[in-house]
C-alpha cells in the first residue's frame, strides 16, 4: 500500500483513517532498530549499543483474522515476537502459536524435518506491550494452557506470553530506560485526555502539535506527522469498538445467565409440585409454563 493511500484529507484539512490500514503507531516506532534495540535492551536488563546485532524477522505475511504480528527479531541466538495491545487480551498464546510456527516453518524450509541430525531452532520469547484503559497490573502472563478444556495434570503444550502494562505512571524502571518507550506512553496519554473534549481527528492533532512543541517524539512526529494522525484515529477508533463488543457480549452472557436461572427456577417449583402430588398436572403446566410432556419428563 502507498503512503498517500493510508490516509485521506477531510475539508476541515484533517486526516481521516483508511479503515483497511491496520499499522500502529508502535510498530512504525519500533520498526526502527535503533529504536527497537533500546527497547530490548530496557525489557532484558542489557546493554547492546550496535542495532546491527538485531535481525528483524517480521513476517509480514503472517496474518490470522486480519491482525499481522507486529515485531519479531533476533538477537544473541534467541526469536523475540513483540505484539502491541490497546485491549485485554487473552488470547495472545494462540495468536503468537500461530506466529511462531510460521516463523520456524520459514526458517526451516530448506532443510528435512526427517532427517537423522536433530534441527536447531532459536529459543522464543513472547511480548505484549498494553496500552489499554482497562486497569491491568505493571506485569503478569497469559498462558496458552488456560485455553485448554478439561486439562488434565501437567499440560503437554505450553505458552507464555509476558504482559507489560505501558501506559503513562506504570513499570516506571522499564520506561526510564528506554526514552522512546516513556515518550510514546505520553503521547497516548494525551491522544485519551484530548478525546474527553474534542472530536478524534481534533484530539490526535492535538497531541500531535503538543508532543512536538515539548520535545516528546518530535523528530518522529514531525517527520511522520500525517501517517502518525491517520494511524491514531484509526488505533483509537478500534479500541472503542472493541470496547463495545466486549460490554456487548458481555451483557449478553448476562442475560443468557438470567434466563438460565430464571428456567432452573421454574423446574425446581415444578419438582417440588409435583413431589408434594396435590395439584393436576394441567394446573402445574398452568402455573409453570411447562407443557404436560415435560412435566411427565420430571417425574420420571
Amino acid at each position: 500500500m502507498r503512503p498517500q493511500d493510508r490516509y485521506k484529507s477531510t475539508t476541515a484539512g484533517a486526516v481521516s483513517a483508511n479503515r483497511n490500514y491496520k499499522d500502529t503507531v508502535f510498530r512504525m516506532l519500533f520498526s526502527d532498530k535503533k529504536n527497537l534495540l533500546s527497547l530490548y535492551n530496557a525489557v532484558n536488563s542489557r546493554d547492546y549499543t550496535n542495532p546491527d546485532d538485531l535481525e528483524i524477522v517480521t513476517l509480514e505475511n503472517a496474518i490470522y483474522m486480519g491482525i499481522k504480528n507486529d515485531l519479531a527479531f533476533i538477537i544473541d541466538t534467541n526469536l523475540y515476537l513483540y505484539e502491541h495491545q490497546s485491549t485485554y487480551n487473552p488470547n495472545m498464546p494462540l495468536r503468537d502459536l500461530f506466529y511462531i510456527s510460521s516463523e520456524y516453518q520459514k526458517m526451516l524450509d530448506q532443510k528435512s524435518l526427517y532427517s537423522s541430525s536433530l534441527q536447531k531452532i532459536p529459543a522464543p520469547n513472547f511480548i505484549e506491550f498494553y496500552n489499554g484503559s482497562d486497569p491491568v497490573c505493571d506485569v503478569f502472563e497469559h498462558r496458552l494452557s488456560s485455553a485448554f478444556e478439561h486439562l488434565s495434570g501437567e499440560p503437554k503444550l505450553e505458552l507464555i506470553v509476558t504482559v507489560l502494562n505501558i501506559n503513562e505512571g506504570h513499570n516506571a524502571l522499564l520506561m526510564e530506560h528506554c526514552k522512546t518507550l516513556r515518550e510514546y506512553a505520553q503521547y497516548v496519554a494525551k491522544v485519551r485526555k484530548y478525546t474527553a473534549d474534542l472530536s478524534l481527528n481534533e484530539a490526535v492533532e492535538r497531541a500531535v502539535d503538543e508532543c512536538i512543541k515539548e520535545n516528546i517524539l518530535a523528530d518522529f512526529l514531525r517527520k511522520n506527522r500525517a501517517e502518525v494522525i491517520s494511524m491514531s484515529i484509526f488505533e483509537y477508533d478500534k479500541e472503542e469498538e472493541e470496547k463495545k463488543l466486549r460490554k456487548a457480549e458481555y451483557e449478553a452472557g448476562v442475560e443468557a445467565g438470567e434466563k438460565s436461572g430464571i428456567q432452573k427456577g421454574v423446574l425446581n417449583t415444578a419438582r417440588h409440585l409435583l413431589e408434594l402430588n396435590l395439584l393436576s398436572l394441567e394446573n402445574i403446566s398452568r402455573a409453570t409454563g411447562l407443557s404436560i410432556d415435560e412435566l411427565k419428563e420430571l417425574q420420571q
